[in-house]
């Protein structure tokens, strides 16, 4: 896949506005949708074109919105999960910024599978230029019958709010953002039921992501089986890669799902800032670092599955040989420690104490029991926790002492940190 799909219209002139997006082709998709699709038929051609959510967990898109009970006489919502806290992503912001009309084009055609009448897209608050772009082409689709009553002539409705979150990093777990929608404290709730049964407002809802919502118009325009055509079979469908860190060309790459490590790091991005490539973090902070020798691996769901880690939101951080890992991890249980929401013991109190040791190591003020207890503390996290952040947090923190164990040796030993 050499062609752009997601990006192709970021270096257009003007981007953001309605008169562009359309001069590309833009809303002929919901148009044909609702034209010639039932809402049955979208969710199996989303089915068949294998699309997975590209928020982190990779679950079957179209899966998901079968779980909507229909005929239910209930109000069903969708919302768009544009809270993007995960460190190192930033291609959901890319999208809201520059093409913000193909992701609303994405709500119309979700919205329309699903039976939706109402669409809150959830957007973290530091992200105002994302909030300023979608509010005005929200705006932009209201005045050009593209929302609101009747669309397009079709006889379907549908409203689109966005509402501001707090910078709370626990919203991105899809139940506590919807307590937030609902005013209330961003904490994770149990399951089942499942949002898609009793979700806002206790009524059926779906929440996706920014870059899943996206895939739709491209979907319902060139088919299942151009989607399947790209990338690998379980996996399949363009996708957009965050990379950072200490990477000499560090940006959004667009490119086959499956595409291996190696080549993001050596043939898009530069290679490693000093050229000696020491480990990288493939999905966001949540996603345990793979060391330098086994990045010959597919950035897809089940690829990086079965290496130990996983691809989460594809924010790739690269590390070279002048990175401490003991630091790094220090940096990682401080972030997951700050944003604990603190409803469960595993994840507040584990979370607290293993960046209180690690800052005693990172310090050189540690002790060979030290390593001890932080793998004692990730057991007690990993699989204790409510929700994934726990997991997510013992899970990074366990990489980094399987793999580099003797960087935080050396810091006990050497009685400092040997890279400052």
């Amino acid at each position: 896949m050499n062609e752009k799909v997601l990006l192709r219209n970021i270096d257009t002139p003007g981007s953001h506005n309605l008169a562009a997006y359309q001069t590309a082709g833009g809303y002929r998709s919901v148009a044909s949708a609702l034209a010639d699709f039932t809402p049955g038929e979208l969710i199996e051609l989303v089915k068949t074109a294998g699309l997975r959510g590209r928020g982190g967990a990779g679950f079957p898109t179209g899966v998901k919105w079968g779980f909507v009970p229909r005929d239910s006489g209930k109000p069903v919502y969708l919302c768009c999960n544009a809270d993007e806290a995960e460190p190192g992503t930033f291609k959901d912001r890319a999208l809201m910024e520059n093409d913000p009309h193909m992701v609303i084009e994405g709500i119309l055609i979700a919205a329309y599978a699903i039976g939706a009448t109402t669409t809150y897209v959830y957007i973290r608050g530091e992200y105002t230029v994302s909030i300023e772009r979608m509010e005005a082409a929200i705006a932009e689709a209201y005045s050009n019958g593209l929302l609101g009553e009747n669309i397009l002539n079709s006889g379907f409705s549908h409203d689109v709010h966005v509402h501001r979150g707090a910078g709370a990093y626990i919203c991105g777990e899809e139940t506590a953002l919807l307590e937030s929608i609902e005013g209330r404290r961003a904490q994770p709730k149990f399951k089942p039921p499942f949002p898609a049964v009793s979700g806002l407002y206790g009524f059926p809802t779906v929440i996706n992501n920014v870059e899943t919502l996206s895939c739709l118009p491209h979907i319902v325009e060139r088919g299942a089986d151009w989607f399947n055509s790209i990338g690998p079979e379980r996996s399949p469908g363009p996708k957009l890669y965050c990379v950072s860190g200490l990477v000499r060309k560090p940006g959004l790459y667009e490119l086959p799902m499956g595409t291996s490590l190696r080549e993001l790091l050596d043939e898009h991005a530069g290679g490693p800032r000093s050229g000696r490539l020491k480990a990288v973090i493939p999905g966001g902070v949540s996603a345990p670092m793979i060391p330098a020798n086994d990045i010959d691996i597919g950035m897809d769901f089940d690829s990086l599955a079965a290496a130990g880690s996983m691809l989460g939101s594809a924010g790739v951080i690269v590390l070279d040989d002048t990175a401490c890992i003991v630091r790094v991890a220090l940096r990682i249980m401080e972030f997951f420690n700050h944003e604990s929401c603190g409803k469960c013991t595993p994840c507040r109190e584990g979370n607290a104490w293993a960046a209180k040791v690690l800052r005693r190591l990172e310090a050189g003020r540690g002790q060979r029991e030290d390593l001890d207890q932080l793998a004692f503390l990730c057991d007690g996290i990993f699989g204790n926790s409510f929700c994934a952040l726990g997991d997510a947090a013992a899970w990074s923190l366990g990489a980094a002492l399987k793999h580099f164990r003797d960087e935080f040796e050396r810091h006990i030993n050497d009685g400092k940190c040997p890279y400052h």
